[in-house]
């Protein structure tokens, strides 16, 4: 007979990962508490108004094009619980010097009409992808396993396992170049890295099938819909607990960490193998990053007219910008020119500001850890394509490494992708083992972004925890 426990599983952590993980679970029948130590639920899901009354920002995660595309998410019905996505007009933005810039839009075919020479070569690329995304999705969000279908997905891992600094050679123009390079930035690592064009080639492909769509509201909204669904089921919501060790939880058959490495053995070293323990303390982290949200008095004048539709801008002119901006930064070095990327969400959401006032958001990558300001580097690459931006800003807020972790302990030195995502680390976060997410206690399971597929508001670390505890614990 099964000993009598307060709860069937607990979850240490409510980042979309930890909510995902407790939903799944929770749709199972079992008994679930959810633990946050903040105020409020959401991790990186979070919205505040950090520079004035009525402008309201979001901390961390701002345009969501893994949410729109997570096989999970898409199975609940979180419209019902407040979620409304916007959806820019164009996705995403690429200024160049010249004033021109390179678009993301729907479809493949808008995308690649904008792109002069290169319009073959990006169709060749991203169509079969996005032909195949629907047998693959489930697939590239997923541990390393054998896929539901071989064939597409060993046509998008022949070029995804390939660095940014190759695939590109088959563009000829330097714009095609520098657009697939800031998709590629969000690697948040160098674009020789081996495995950089597989970031890139989901983004690209998410935003052409589902979109880069902006919660209404802000991205707290993401959170608070998925956390209300969970309570609907029966599930359990506490907040203020900051968990730093095992004996503070009630007893459970499972308990899974929506936390990474550095804080599983805090909260749960005693209980480890001395090889898992010792797997753990060499867990790489990643470059950090710097932010800043401005409230605005008018829109961004990007030279650009398209860029001023775009939810998303990359700012980088071109591929050796960028990867030259990336490699300094890997290599411990902050860059005068870095790679920039900005959030516009009140162009197509105006509840965020006062009327006629407008919100914007960016960072850009530095070293971990680092305690450098900036906000001027930042400033000047957002006004070298938007002349008179400047003059736009009537507050801003800024965050350094370190106040990123002091917001979300899982940013550990600023870095927001729950550790180096390189090819070291792709498919053996946080340790090399045959299921990823099992610890080496009886019990104890990582659910975080420190676990395959990595960072990104997908709820898919959390969903494949739990769909490993069901196995495991309750033998279903």
């Amino acid at each position: 007979m099964l000993e009598k426990r307060d709860y069937d599983a607990i979850i240490v952590g409510s980042g979309p990962n930890g909510l995902a993980a407790a939903i799944l679970l929770q749709q199972n029948g079992l008994s679930v508490l959810l633990l946050e130590g903040k105020e409020t639920i959401g991790g990186g899901l979070r919205s505040a108004e950090l520079t004035l009354p009525g402008y309201i920002h979001d901390i961390c995660s701002a345009v969501h094009p893994l949410a729109a595309a997570s096989p999970f998410f898409a199975q609940l019905p979180l419209d019902k619980f407040g979620l409304k996505y916007i959806y820019p007009q164009i996705a995403a933005a690429h200024p160049f010097d010249n004033g021109t810039a390179a678009l993301l839009k729907g479809s493949v075919d808008e995308t690649a009409s904008l792109l002069g020479l290169d319009e073959q070569a990006y169709r060749k690329l991203i169509g079969p992808i996005v032909n195949d995304w629907p047998l693959i999705a489930e697939d590239v969000l997923a541990p390393l396993h054998f896929p539901k279908h071989p064939v597409a997905m060993a046509r998008f891992g022949l070029k995804a396992l390939t660095s940014a600094n190759y695939l590109s050679k088959r563009f000829k123009t330097p714009g095609a170049k520098a657009f697939f390079a800031g998709m590629a930035g969000h690697s948040i690592q160098p674009l020789t890295n081996t495995a950089t064009s597989a970031i890139a080639l989901v983004l690209l492909a998410s935003g052409h099938v589902k979109g880069w769509p902006i919660p209404k509201g802000g991205s707290s909204r993401i959170a608070d819909a998925l956390a209300a669904y969970f309570i609907s089921i029966g599930g359990t919501v506490e907040t203020n607990i900051y968990v730093q060790s095992l004996t503070q939880l009630p007893s459970a058959r499972a308990v899974l960490l929506d936390v990474t490495p550095r804080q599983v053995l805090q909260i749960a070293g005693h209980k480890l193998s001395s090889l898992y323990k010792w797997q753990l303390e060499r867990y790489r982290y990643g470059m950090g990053v710097f932010k800043v949200d401005w409230a605005l008095d008018t829109p961004i004048p990007f030279k650009a007219r398209d860029c001023k539709q775009a939810g998303t801008v990359h700012i980088g002119n071109s591929f050796e910008e960028i990867a030259n901006s990336e490699q300094q930064i890997w290599n411990g070095i902050h860059p005068e020119r870095p790679f920039v990327l900005l959030a516009q969400p009140t162009i197509v959401d105006p509840s965020r500001a006062p009327a006629g006032k407008h919100t914007a958001w960016a960072y850009c990558h530095v070293p971990n850890g680092s305690k450098k300001d900036m906000t001027q580097a930042i400033e000047n690459q957002v006004e070298r394509f938007a002349p008179g931006f400047k003059d736009t800003i009537v507050a801003r807020h800024t965050m350094d490494t370190a106040q990123m972790e002091a917001h979300n302990p899982n940013y550990i030195g600023g870095d927001i992708n729950g550790g180096a995502i390189d090819i070291g680390q792709l498919f053996t976060r946080p340790a090399l083992r045959w299921s990823p997410y099992k610890t080496s206690a009886k019990g104890i399971y990582i659910c975080s972004s420190s676990t395959p597929p990595g960072g990104g508001v997908h709820g898919m670390c959390g969903y494949h925890a739990a769909k490993r505890v069901l196995k495991d614990v309750f033998d279903r």
